[in-house]
């Protein structure tokens, strides 16, 4: 990897951790009306939102790492996609985040080495573990959504919306994963990729 290789990636990582990130895209549920909540739903969506938006943190590590790995050009290309798309979503999140006068999760540049850290051996395993990896990631996050879906205060249409397209963004990545040639993980893989899901997921809602 040359020197000027290595500036240009941590100059990303500095950006996705520290700055606010830009979609290109309108922001999803931006032209409906702000939902009337009690304190304690506002709360509740604020930590489900740290938690999605320290997961896309996550995702652009991940995809970083898979991506600086990678012995295949289309799979690298592949990867940088779909981490553009991940960019959206943190800017979305971080929008709505903003909005309901909350704040981002502190733990967001530790878990992002931790990310960084798999990427690069998901990516050095082979093109079609890295793939498997991936689509295995984003099937979790789909899982994920559906789960805050169901959390989300029923009134709170703004965020639901940046929510579903999310979760639409997401299975667009497994699939295209799969027709890149994804392997399967091992079970014991997919369960400990699950437990550590759960762990940062809990730990974010708070922090």
């Amino acid at each position: 990897m040359s020197f000027d290789t290595v500036i240009l990636e941590f100059d990303h990582a500095l950006r996705t951790v520290f700055a606010s990130s830009h979609s290109q895209r309108p922001v999803p549920g931006d032209d409906l009306p702000e939902a009337a909540m009690t304190a304690e739903e506002r709360a509740h969506v604020c930590g489900l939102m740290r938690v999605n938006h320290c997961g896309e943190i996550c995702a652009q590590a991940l995809y970083q790492g898979q991506a600086l790995t990678s012995r295949d050009p289309a799979i690298r290309d592949a990867l940088r996609g779909a981490a553009r798309e991940e960019t959206e979503h943190l800017a979305w999140t971080e929008r709505r985040i903003t909005a309901l006068h909350g704040r981002k999760s502190f733990l967001n540049p530790i878990l992002y080495m931790g990310s960084l850290t798999l990427g690069v051996i998901a990516g050095a395993l082979g093109d079609k573990w890295n793939l498997g990896f991936l689509a295995e990631t984003e099937r979790q996050v789909e899982a994920h959504l559906d789960r805050h879906l169901v959390s989300l205060p029923a009134q709170d249409l703004r965020s639901r919306r940046i929510l579903d397209q999310m979760r639409l963004d997401e299975i667009s990545h497994a699939e295209i994963a799969v027709q890149l040639g994804a392997a399967e993980l091992p079970r014991p893989a997919k369960l400990a990729m699950k437990l550590s899901a759960k762990l940062m997921t809990g730990t974010t809602y708070r922090v």
